[in-house]
């Protein structure tokens, strides 16, 4: 599965901790900083698959979700 915006993209630094729990790039008080640990776990603890962002800055970002197919 593959998620992609036309946003300004992630500098490096924000890419590093983007999946880290309670890390967000608003303003204090606005947001928790879950949302996408949360996907990350669920998807790689509990699905067994990857979550992984690709990003450039002045172009966009794209998330990629991979799922295996377990028996």
């Amino acid at each position: 599965i593959r998620i992609k915006d036309n946003g300004t993209g992630m500098p490096e630094s924000v890419k590093e901790k983007i999946f880290q729990p309670f890390f967000t790039t608003k303003p204090t008080g606005s947001g928790t900083g879950l949302g996408l640990s949360l996907a990350y776990d669920i998807i790689t603890k509990g699905h067994s698959g990857t979550l992984k962002v690709e990003s450039k800055e002045g172009v966009g970002s794209e998330f990629v979700i991979f799922l295996p197919i377990l028996n």
